[in-house]
């Protein structure tokens, strides 16, 4: 059937509004991408949309010969595996264990873990929790709050439930117990939600600087994106003490952080998680609308 005058309009106007939305937020990160390639001198003239107009690869040197970038990098991508990795084991089993009708207690158990995905008791007594268990200023405070997500567990759940019974049927008949159930049939099996709630925790750990900002101190603990974020504050306050002082006819002794070089940084920590994007991506669509309840 061909298409009414309304609904070619209809057509026109969005795809028109998916463009704008494409341009809007495809912008920001290409002019970053091409102030990190341009000198710095140059772009505190300003003018730099989508090309650089002094080519460089100095603000890149720049960045990846800070003596804390390796530590910090290391830092990143060490926890952004192991968080992965145990909070897929933490959450998948008690998903699965979730599923079990034979648990005794089975929804006090699932009121209990939901209370405090709702409920938290604020920033000063975790802090004194975290003390209490020695993990400021220690590596573990990147690794233990996040292995385990409510959320999460709900989305696996939900897709477990829709697994057909006759196979773990099949499976015990065999002699399977539910440890082998769980991780050679049910896990595998469950890749696609598996896969998205993975991503979820990935781009959470990989983004995540408040946790240093409250819990640690020591410089070799910092993750890329505190560095960042330090250095984008410390170039803010830099710029604006330089303006106040030019504006009053003082010296300054602040030299401003180029704009470049927070450029760079600002790629380097964001590239690898957009590279993995696309890769999952189509686990999404199907992830995200296994979230509805059931009991």
């Amino acid at each position: 059937m061909k298409p009414t005058l309304g609904e070619k309009v209809f057509n026109i106007i969005n795809n028109i509004f998916m463009l704008v939305m494409c341009v809007v937020m495809i912008y920001p990160f290409l002019n970053q991408l091409a102030i990190s390639f341009n000198e710095g001198s140059d772009t505190a003239l300003g003018g730099i949309n989508l090309l650089p107009r002094k080519f460089t690869l100095q603000n890149y040197q720049v960045v990846f010969e800070n003596e804390s970038f390796s530590s910090a990098a290391f830092i990143s991508v060490t926890r952004v595996v192991l968080v992965v990795i145990l909070s897929t084991i933490v959450v998948f089993s008690a998903a699965y264990g979730i599923t079990r009708k034979g648990l005794a207690y089975r929804r006090g158990i699932t009121v209990f873990l939901m209370i405090p995905a709702y409920v938290t008791a604020g920033v000063i007594p975790t802090y004194m929790a975290y003390r209490y268990l020695g993990m400021i200023n220690n590596y573990s405070v990147y690794i233990v709050p996040m292995l385990f997500s409510f959320y999460n567990m709900v989305i696996i759940r939900s897709f477990l439930q829709d697994l057909p019974a006759s196979i773990e049927e099949s499976a015990k008949i065999d002699g399977a117990n539910d440890i082998i159930i769980m991780a050679k049939i049910a896990f595998p099996l469950s890749m696609p939600v598996v896969a998205t709630t993975a991503l979820w925790v990935a781009v959470g750990a990989w983004n995540d600087w408040t946790t240093t900002l409250m819990y640690v101190t020591e410089p070799d603990l910092f993750p890329l994106q505190y560095l960042m974020m330090k250095l984008i504050k410390e170039s803010e306050v830099a710029q604006q003490m330089a303006a106040q002082a030019t504006m009053t006819g003082k010296s300054s002794a602040f030299v401003p952080t180029s704009e470049s070089v927070k450029a760079a940084t600002l790629i380097v920590t964001t590239l690898p998680i957009i590279l993995v994007y696309p890769f999952l991506q189509k686990y999404f669509i199907k992830g995200v609308t296994l979230g509805a309840v059931k009991e």
